[in-house]
């Protein structure tokens, strides 16, 4: 997701370890925030602290805000119009962040997590997401401002917080790349605050834009070269523990949707409602095994013995983000059923239900090829079929569709099985 690898070899990261960060730059003045050494050293435990297992349960609250105020729009509107326009507003609700995320974690590959400066810098971030997601069910009404200012004082703030406190370390220049740009999406941000409607999804559109292309720029400015620090090189044992520990968050998080859902539906439970509890745990449980086995479960080894690890890092990263995207569709659509088990599917409904599941097979396809060099025929069969299913799923009912959705997915699940049956287990062969 990030590209922010540095051409600049001067006190950097040399293949196949972390130990340069430590040079004669290593020790300086960002060694009074950040615990004696700013970057990590080899003395480093690679898997996530318990102050990123705390962040990640502060996510988890923000992406059910998300969840159940996208499906309480798509369940309550009365145009086609505005249930498209929920979907959009949804993207531009999670995209945000999902980049809140991505840049705590690539914050804490890069600084020690257990130093005290780096826990207060997450826990800070932490509550922040809190507030995003407070005001998620009216981020595009009356709170749009309190949400674009606390997402641009979280992501500018942190830039401009580290970039002072690495004054003598030549990881600072990366910093107030960072934070140029996050003043540039700043303006349609606020712009957008300020606006409404149609207007508003314009200039949120454009800022998500900008951060995302500008991280796949390096973080250009017109003063620097553009800043490449070696994130997955230096720590990817530690960013894989990280995206691992997030698709599972966006799992947990659909049974806490469908949980919730159906023990706050009014009167008797219905056997269609139970029957849909049942269908989004068995998919829930499906999109776990899809995904863990067996490249989810590698591809930090994968990555850290790749030729190139900066490259397929990133490939990585956005692996993940469109399994996000594809989790979080998914959960909507679970609480859909749980809403209107019966009845009319319409459009909008059926892209959550078949695309957010397709996405995440699409995104798991992605990550098999960076593990094993390939991509297997199930999957692509996997994809064609929740697609081409459309068609006749479009004149059935919500729960029909998402028990479909189980079917395509536990099949996809068998051939995994059956292609690995009474075989050793794989082992990671990354491309180039």
């Amino acid at each position: 997701m990030l590209r922010n690898e540095s051409s600049d070899t001067r006190n950097r990261p040399t293949r196949g370890g972390i130990s340069a960060l430590n040079g004669s730059h290593g020790r300086c003045w960002c060694g009074q925030w950040f615990g004696g050494e700013a970057p990590r050293g080899e003395w480093s435990k690679q898997e996530a602290s318990f102050v990123e297992l705390f962040f990640d349960l502060v996510l988890v609250f923000a992406l059910n805000r998300v969840v159940a105020t996208s499906t309480s729009q798509l369940a309550s509107s009365p145009s086609s119009a505005g249930r498209w326009a929920s979907l959009l507003q949804a993207l531009l609700l999670i995209l945000p962040l999902m980049w809140v995320w991505s840049m705590t974690a690539y914050s804490t590959a890069r600084f020690e997590p257990r130093r005290l400066a780096v826990q207060v810098m997450v826990l800070v971030t932490a509550f922040g997401v809190l507030l995003l997601g407070v005001v998620t069910p009216k981020a595009f009404g009356g709170s749009a401002w309190m949400f674009a200012g606390v997402y641009v004082a979280l992501q500018a703030g942190r830039a401009l917080v580290v970039a002072v406190a690495l004054r003598s370390h030549w990881l600072q220049r990366l910093y107030w790349g960072i934070l140029v740009w996050f003043c540039v999406s700043a303006v349609a941000w606020l712009l957008g605050a300020v606006a409404h409607d149609t207007a508003r999804m314009l200039l949120w559109s454009l800022a998500i834009v900008i951060e995302y292309g500008s991280a796949r720029l390096g973080w250009w400015v017109p003063w620097q070269k553009p800043e490449r620090i070696l994130a997955w090189e230096a720590a990817a044992g530690h960013l894989a523990d990280r995206y691992q520990q997030l698709v599972l968050i966006a799992l947990g998080e659909t049974i806490l949707a469908v949980g919730i859902a159906y023990t706050e539906a009014s009167g008797s439970r219905r056997f269609p409602q139970t029957f849909g509890l049942v269908i989004a745990f068995i998919t829930a449980v499906l999109l776990w095994r899809i995904y863990f086995y067996r490249a989810g479960e590698v591809f930090g080894s994968a990555v850290k013995s790749a030729a190139n690890p900066a490259r397929l890092g990133r490939v990585a990263g956005s692996a993940h983000l469109l399994m996000i995207l594809g989790v979080a569709a998914a959960a909507i659509g679970n609480e859909l059923v749980q809403k209107h088990p019966t009845g009319h599917t319409f459009k909008s409904w059926l892209a959550l239900m078949l695309g957010g599941p397709a996405l995440f097979v699409a995104g798991r396809t992605l990550l098999e090829w960076v593990v094993f060099s390939r991509v297997s025929r199930p999957r692509l069969l996997g994809i064609a079929a929740l697609l081409l299913l459309a068609v006749p799923l479009a004149f059935a009912p919500p729960l029909v569709v998402v028990t479909v959705v189980a079917v395509v997915l536990l099949a996809i699940a068998v051939a995994d099985a059956r292609r690995a049956a009474g075989k050793p287990a794989e082992a990671p062969t990354p491309p180039g």
